[in-house]
């Protein structure tokens, strides 16, 4: 069984989804990172509404609409 090279290996772990993608690593950390904190802030508005029910009524349905919308124009 043959392994990876180092390069190779980089190559797997960093750069090859994101080339999948037509994006660098850096380009596609953004977006990623982008993501995360929107879903983060989401799923703050979330428990916000479980505990008050009156707040946050349609906030995290509104961000996760909005991230579909980014998800499905970006290829």
């Amino acid at each position: 069984m043959a392994t990876k090279t180092a390069p190779t290996l980089f190559a797997t772990i960093f750069t090859e989804h994101p080339a999948s993608v037509d994006e660098t690593y850096l380009q596609h950390a953004r977006f990623a990172l982008s993501f995360a904190f929107w879903l983060g802030l989401a799923a703050l508005a979330a428990l916000v509404h479980a505990v008050i029910p009156k707040l946050c009524e349609t906030t995290a349905s509104t961000i996760i609409r909005r991230l579909v919308a980014r998800m499905d124009a970006r290829h």
